[in-house]
């Protein structure tokens, strides 16, 4: 990667692509040099807010950057980020990866060709109570979760599982270390 600054681009500046679109224009480590999106007023408004230019494919943006944030939609996931892995691109896909295993074989696949780096925003791992935890070396036998907040916004390309519940089932991997030998769940609608 080029110096001390990463160039990246975010591909889809919806609701969270925004986010990701303005963190970078904040980070004096990154450099945004744009931003994606097939809504071309979308992408227009959110290049303005972080004083980069707009897009509404990967191919006009170029190939002068390093990096990418996928926050496109799960079903387009694959599609968005294939390109830029198998270009060597490192890509940090917001959760989940992909709708289907298969797709995120393909993903992986991507990656490995193009000798790329893939994360996928498993960003609950990064609170400051769950590092703790971790840091006090605890070996728990039973975790039970619960979502205690209401979300202003839920992606509607995936069932809730894949959307929210996957925090929880990547919380708790990344907690016990080990694999899951079973799982319950139950939840109610409202």
């Amino acid at each position: 990667m080029s110096g001390t600054r990463v160039r990246v681009a975010v591909v889809g500046v919806g609701h969270l692509g925004r986010i990701h679109a303005r963190i970078y224009a904040q980070n004096p480590r990154a450099e945004l040099v744009g931003v994606v999106d097939a809504d071309v007023e979308r992408a227009r408004e959110v290049g303005e807010e972080c004083g980069v230019p707009a897009f509404t494919s990967v191919e006009e943006l170029g190939h002068d950057f390093e990096a990418a944030s996928i926050a496109v939609p799960t079903v387009a996931h694959e599609a968005a980020s294939v390109p830029l892995l198998e270009r060597g691109i490192a890509c940090l896909i917001e959760k989940p990866i992909a709708p289907h295993v298969e797709e995120a074989d393909r993903i992986l696949a991507a990656a490995e060709r193009g000798g790329a780096m893939v994360a996928v925003g498993h960003v609950e791992r990064f609170q400051p109570g769950i590092r703790r935890l971790r840091e006090l070396g605890l070996d728990p036998r039973y975790i039970e979760c619960h979502r205690l907040t209401e979300f202003s916004f839920r992606s509607l390309d995936v069932g809730v599982v894949h959307d929210l519940m996957i925090h929880d089932l990547d919380l708790v991997l990344h907690m016990v270390g080990s694999d899951v030998e079973s799982l319950d769940a139950a939840g109610e609608g409202s």
